[in-house]
């Protein structure tokens, strides 16, 4: 397409309109070029890029001359664009999403040069034309490279033997057949169902059979939700903790109990991922609450229902609650006071486990607010009575149920947030602990906090006290806790299999543990790491890294910096720059940004991985994505309003990302820039942002890898781009695997729920929700037919909308 003369038109007003348009876009192209000249000076300053000054000082001599209707403006610009060609495959080669923020705008510009080139002075119409075409041709040659280009993958390696048995786990420990029994779906948390109805051959024919819609969706929105499927019914729970129970064919309410909380006790996310389920094997033949589902609340209770009614199990605690608030407090810094925990600063959002009758909880201790919040005590309870039998409090061990009438659980300890998974036969629960309150500082921190923050400890449920540690982060000032579910399975060793626990953290690295003694089946290294930062004398010189595997990228450079346009991306180039990076466990400096890569979203998040026992696979969906952080002094903490909850000066608090915030208590507060975002909503960092890898379970060997997320939902400023390639977005949510050979997910920021071939990575079906699928799926049987169940309630932090749909898939009934 080209402009073409209008010979009938009046010359006078052809002329303004051909100067007009010739003005506009150069001065597009001299502001661009301008921008590109001065921030690429600034750029190479730093030890950057060089390539930002020069192209700037074409793209300003183009401009200037396009304004003045010279064609000359054209071949310079011309002569840009082929350097920024030629610049742009050397450095990032065929990488589809890396060539769109260098070429994208460039070429725009190119052939809207083109098009304008009779305004320029061309000399006639057959040049015009040529020129035309070449645009045209220029245009579907890059096509043609970057189409493929953004598709790419490795082939799949060739998958382990299906065994006979499912051999790489307990048998003991898995669901029963066609049931979801626990938030993991066995005891051994596998994530796996031995269904095997639907299939890679027939998936396409899923259906949605029903929805249910719980009606609860409060403002800081996120459910989380992974229901249980026991019997005939379903048991879940909304992000405001009424618990619900559903027929398991038809979606029908049986019923729901709503503890009323309080909306204040909402901490930055109104989550309930799951309930627990116990059957008291002393009952009594119709026995009310013989089987009973027991729930921890965001105001910090335990509730114990009936599971047939939805009433009350009274006999538990005090009229069916045990009150989790008694014995925590916290202390201001200030003047020493202590006071009750301020509603919202600790909450229970994860389902409690339950090992010879004992209800192990812990809660969150809400990221960035005080150095002496409310402790991270984990308790015991007793699944009947309520009663608690133990207390484990990392800084008075001799604490072992309440505390000293007068003095609370000790102040800011490591919290166990997350979902821990138990050992029945061992008496163990196995606890994956997350960092003292003041995450991003540790000068006072006790010798113990050092020890068991970010660790998964292994403790006895009938002694309350530890069997047994392992660090994965020594002495984290990154906020690198433990999110994951870990996962028990039967590890082949050259002395047979033995029982391990599967362990996936944020830094990425997976570790396996003997899970009797603590000790890695495989090598891990400490190796030397950045030293400094705000408390050179805290940081140890070496972290552990496992060999096992790791969801760990390569490190950052300047040219793996992204954006919508050359612009945004050369500034985040000299952010990059001008920031602290040194690779991983680049300790937090003082007024000036660090890169902490991967970010606190991990690696593993809360979603946890699954494990397919026939065939010895681990199957991992994970974030790859950097922090942009900073410490502040208290000065400017306070004058950008980072006061911690339940300070009257909180109320519109600069603190949005979660993490972020005042750490009264210690001289910093902290601001997060969670993704490292700019504020397009562009991340700076090039995509993919998530993955989803297969990994052997005997080696540690990836078998594929894959992004996992496509662009559908994600554009900058919030709008939708709609494109359906995959970009690997971030995600939040776990995989399921089934003996159909399937693996179903949602997790991503596209809003769909979509079955994965487990042999070559390929999405074989997919749906598009009606909101976030920040959740775990379960896959489960009733009355012969195979379910597939999906929560889709958004998520806050996800940026997903929001929600309050419980959606079941099927198969078409066979006519």
């Amino acid at each position: 397409m080209t402009l073409q003369l209008d010979s009938a038109a009046d010359p006078n007003v052809e002329y303004k309109h051909h100067t007009l348009m010739s003005i506009l876009l150069g001065l597009v192209i001299l502001a661009m070029g301008l921008a590109l000249f001065v921030g690429g000076a600034y750029l190479l300053i730093l030890g950057g890029s060089f390539y930002y000054i020069v192209a700037g000082a074409l793209f300003s001599v183009a401009g200037y001359l396009t304004i003045k209707r010279k064609i000359v403006g054209f071949y310079v610009y011309s002569a840009a664009f082929a350097f920024t060609l030629l610049w742009t495959f050397w450095e990032v080669g065929l990488s589809g999403w890396e060539l769109a923020p260098r070429l994208a705008v460039p070429f725009v510009l190119f052939v809207l040069t083109v098009l304008l080139i009779p305004a320029l002075g061309a000399p006639n119409g057959k040049l015009q034309r040529r020129l035309g075409l070449y645009a045209v041709a220029v245009f579907v040659v890059v096509l043609a490279v970057l189409v493929p280009a953004f598709n790419r993958y490795p082939a799949p390696s060739q998958l382990p033997a299906i065994q006979a048995g499912a051999i790489y786990e307990d048998a003991s420990y898995a669901p029963v057949k066609g049931e979801w029994n626990a938030y993991g779906a066995g005891e051994s948390a596998q994530r796996y169902s031995a269904s095997t109805q639907i299939t890679a051959a027939n998936v396409k024919d899923l259906k949605r059979v029903w929805t249910f819609h719980t009606g609860d969706i409060p403002g800081k929105y996120g459910s989380e939700l992974t229901p249980l499927k026991i019997g005939n019914a379903l048991y879940g729970c909304t992000p405001m903790n009424k618990i619900f129970a559903l027929d398991a064919a038809t979606g029908k309410k049986l019923w729901m109990y709503d503890p009323q909380v309080p909306q204040n006790w909402i901490p930055y996310t109104a989550a309930c991922r799951g309930v627990t389920y116990y059957k008291n094997p002393k009952a009594m033949a119709g026995q009310a609450c013989a089987e009973r589902i027991i729930e921890g609340t965001l105001d910090m209770r335990l509730i114990a229902v009936d599971a047939k009614s939805g009433q009350l199990c009274k006999d538990f605690g005090t009229n069916g609650a045990a009150d989790l608030k008694v014995g925590l407090a916290q202390k201001d810094s200030a003047t020493g006071a202590v006071t009750p925990v301020i509603p919202g600063t600790a909450a229970i959002t994860a389902p409690p486990v339950i090992v010879r009758g004992i209800v192990v909880t812990g809660h969150q201790v809400l990221d960035g607010q005080r150095r002496w919040a409310a402790s991270g005590v984990i308790r015991g309870y007793d699944a009947i009575s309520g009663e608690l039998r133990f207390a484990w409090d990392i800084n008075q061990p001799e604490v072992t149920k309440l505390p000293p009438i007068g003095k609370p659980y000790s102040f800011g300890t490591p919290n166990m947030w997350t979902t821990a998974v138990g050992d029945e036969k061992l008496g163990l629960v196995y606890l994956p602990m997350g960092n003292s309150a003041a995450d991003y500082f540790s000068s006072l921190r006790s010798a113990e906090e050092k020890k068991y923050s970010s660790s998964l400890v292994a403790l006895d449920v009938v002694t309350g006290k530890p069997r047994w540690v392992y660090q994965t982060v020594h002495n984290d000032v990154w906020d690198y806790d433990l999110g994951s579910q870990p996962t028990l399975v039967e590890f082949p060793t050259a002395n047979g299999r033995l029982p391990a626990i599967v362990l996936p953290s944020k830094t990425g690295d997976v570790f396996v543990l003997d899970r009797l003694t603590g000790k890695p089946l495989h090598r891990v290294d400490e190796r030397s790491v950045p030293q400094g930062g705000a408390e050179p004398d805290q940081r140890s010189k070496t972290q552990p890294f496992s060999l096992y595997h790791t969801l760990r990228k390569a490190e950052l450079r300047e040219k793996d910096m992204w954006g919508i346009s050359p612009i945004d991306q050369m500034i985040c180039r000299i952010n990059f720059r001008r920031a602290r990076y040194e690779g991983p466990y680049t300790p937090p400096e003082v007024n000036r940004r660090t890169i902490e890569y991967p970010g606190y979203n991990g690696g593993s998040d809360w979603g946890s991985v699954a494990v397919d026992p026939r065939r010895g696979i681990i199957i991992a969906n994970y974030n790859d994505m950097p922090n942009y952080n900073m410490l502040i002094n208290r000065d400017k903490a306070n004058a950008l309003d980072l006061f911690p909850a339940g300070d009257p000066r909180a109320a519109g608090s600069a603190s949005g990302a979660e993490g972020a915030g005042a750490q009264t208590g210690t001289p910093f507060g902290i601001l997060v820039n969670a993704g490292w975002q700019m504020p397009t909503g562009v991340l700076c960092k090039r995509p993919p942002y998530g993955g989803i890898r297969a990994i052997e379970l005997a080696t540690g060997r990836t078998l594929w890898d894959r992004p996992y997320g496509s662009a559908r939902r994600n554009g900058p400023f919030g709008i939708p781009s709609l494109i359906p390639l995959q970009i690997g977005t971030p995600n939040n949510g776990g995989p399921v695997v089934t003996a159909g050979g399937l693996i179903f997910i949602a997790a991503a920021t596209d809003n769909l729920i979509k079955a994965i071939d487990i042999k070559t990575g390929d999405i074989v079906w997919s749906d598009t929700l009606p909101a976030g699928g920040q959740a775990t799926p379960i896959v489960y049987e009733q009355n012969g037919k195979q379910y597939l169940v999906i929560m889709a309630g958004g998520h806050h932090f996800m940026m997903t909308p929001s929600g309050d749909s419980l959606i079941a898939y099927a198969l078409p009934e066979k006519k």
